[in-house]
């Protein structure tokens, strides 16, 4: 019996061998990792967007329900009540992302947006109608790429459904505003185009460097964990070929 009874024991020391390996193993890099869930992946990127939205719509609302009221031409009187009614349906939309994100949304416009508005208030005939389009039309073009460049990387799933339907508004709200005539499209400022990247692995990792919003791992940490790993499979192969 004595025999047998070795041969367990061997078998089962190479088992724990076998275990101390595989756990190194599993510790690489490239390792997969849970995905986070919603939320946890929210930056300030995102962030942008949504004050961007939200403060958009606490001013371009009252400038709207002033163009309706005062507006020289009937298409500024129209336009500017369809944005207002649009703004409605966006603002509330930003509030919901925000609180489930349990982000905190401005709850006035800036003080640019609020000269804006006393400088329609004090405006009256032509003068008004071309200062709503010129200062509506500058905004949605400010906010416009900010929409897209957000929506093309966000990794929240709420924050890239708000986007797309950000999108929608502010496309038609420059389509409106244009229809008037009134777009002075020389004093529009030029594209702002971003930065040409590199499309290398390394470059891409190098971007991505705490930015996953997952539990990560420093490649100096796996390496460790790996070496004692070995380490501990030799001491148990020594030991089970010095019994033996």
């Amino acid at each position: 019996m004595a025999p047998l009874e070795s041969v367990r024991r061997l078998a089962h020391r190479v088992t724990l061998l076998l275990a101390a390996l595989v756990a190194g193993i599993a510790v690489l890099p490239g390792a997969a990792v849970a995905a986070p869930a919603p939320g946890q992946q929210f930056n300030a990127a995102d962030m942008t967007l949504l004050n961007g939205v939200r403060l958009a719509g606490l001013w371009e609302m009252p400038a709207g329900q002033m163009a309706a009221e005062k507006g020289q031409s009937a298409r500024v009187r129209e336009i500017g009540a369809e944005i207002a009614r649009q703004h409605e349906v966006l603002d509330r939309l930003v509030v919901e992302a925000a609180n489930k994100l349990g982000a905190t949304l401005p709850t006035s416009p800036t003080t640019q947006q609020q000269g804006w508005l006393t400088e329609m208030q004090n405006a009256t005939g032509n003068q008004f109608d071309q200062i709503f389009v010129t200062r509506l039309r500058v905004a949605h073009g400010k906010i416009f790429p900010v929409i897209g460049a957000v929506r093309a990387s966000t990794r929240d799933p709420i924050v890239r459904k708000l986007a797309e339907e950000a999108n929608k508004f502010v496309g038609d709200h420059m389509t409106m505003l244009e229809s008037t005539g009134l777009v002075r499209w020389q004093q529009l400022p030029p594209a702002a185009l971003p930065p040409a990247q590199s499309d290398s692995l390394v470059a891409a990792a190098a971007a991505n460097v705490g930015t996953g919003g997952g539990v990560q791992v420093g490649t100096t940490v796996v390496w460790v964990v790996f070496l004692l790993a070995l380490v501990t499979g030799g001491y148990a192969t020594w030991r089970i070929l010095r019994r033996s």
